[in-house]
């Protein structure tokens, strides 16, 4: 293998979601953390480097936009939004808290990891955002 596989953290609180996630996107060669709430994804975006950010918006502890903003208020981050809820509100929210892109559930396997390489191409944002 040419690269070190990419590492993602998959926030989503559906368990059968996020197994089903885990095991595509392991199969495809990325290294997989799984985070059910805000909480977990928080502590885990801490204790690991991580090439990109997988969220649902709507979470038991909050949202999605919520974790992007207090995320990039800490440290630069790659993320893309993954959600059933799809307006054109929900989707410029996401792209102003800093998400790259958002994703409608279900999702399909071939925009999502199209989604996932344009993420870990683009630099990462400088600095945090205020």
């Amino acid at each position: 293998m040419g690269r070190e596989p990419y590492r993602i953290i998959v926030v989503e609180d559906h368990a059968s979601t996020a197994e089903a996630l885990r095991k595509f996107l392991t199969t495809i060669g990325y290294k997989v953390y799984i985070a059910p709430d805000i909480a977990s994804a928080r502590g885990l975006a801490k204790a690991i480097e991580f090439d990109v950010l997988l969220s649902d918006l709507r979470l038991p502890d909050g949202t999605g936009w919520d974790l992007m903003e207090e995320l990039s208020a800490i440290k630069p981050v790659r993320a893309i939004a993954i959600s059933g809820h799809n307006t054109d509100v929900d989707v410029e929210r996401s792209r102003k808290v800093g998400f790259l892109d958002h994703i409608a559930k279900p999702l399909v396997a071939e925009q999502l990891t199209a989604a996932i390489e344009r993420a870990v191409k683009k630099p990462r944002p400088t600095g945090a955002r205020h």
